[in-house]
């Protein structure tokens, strides 16, 4: 579907420069846009392959179990139903902290890992189980406390102040997560019922 309202945006776009005698600057408008993405996806890259490193190296060292001890509270009344030395719940801090880094990039192999997991202990494989449905909501909300995809791209772009949206995100982040977390909990308690 998305590949037929590409197409269509592609041939209205052709259509009204031809018939507004715009086609030099459709044409340079299409490089210059292939130009800045390239760019953009450049300057991304090394984020994001700093920022994958940083994940692993704190993967495989006690760093991960400091972030998960901070993260614990949150989790043990999330999911109380999960073990904490289960690989769904592993996997599930694993994701929470690296999305709390900013890097959701990052974040989406442990997500499906957790996803995994809690599929095998789902007794009921027609439904989704109550922990995979929060997971997948505050996977969704992605508590941030470090904008770090954001602040790339903003630095890729040239902004003054690129870190200036820390605050921002901070509470919006904060606010998305608490609503995920009350919606999703009193819709779980509609659906037992």
């Amino acid at each position: 579907m998305i590949n037929k309202i590409w197409c269509f945006f592609i041939i209205i776009s052709l259509f009204f420069s031809v018939i507004n005698g715009n086609l030099e600057n459709l044409n340079q408008s299409v490089f210059s846009s292939i130009n800045d993405t390239t760019q953009m996806l450049i300057n991304m890259f090394g984020s994001m392959c700093f920022w994958c490193g940083m994940i692993k190296i704190i993967s495989e060292t006690s760093l991960q179990e400091k972030l998960k001890k901070i993260i614990a509270p949150i989790n043990r009344n999330l999911f109380k139903n999960l073990d904490e030395k289960s690989k769904a719940y592993e996997a599930i801090s694993v994701n929470m902290v690296t999305n709390m880094l900013g890097i959701g990039n990052a974040a989406t192999p442990a997500g499906l890992q957790a996803v995994e997991e809690l599929e095998k202990m789902n007794t009921n494989s027609q439904n989704l189980s109550d922990e995979m449905i929060l997971f997948i909501a505050i996977n969704t909300a992605s508590l941030q406390i470090i904008p770090t995809n954001v602040i790339a791209i903003r630095n890729s772009l040239n902004s003054n102040n690129p870190s200036g949206i820390i605050i921002a995100v901070w509470f919006s982040s904060i606010m998305t997560f608490i609503s995920i977390i009350v919606l999703t909990k009193l819709y779980l308690k509609i659906r037992r019922n």
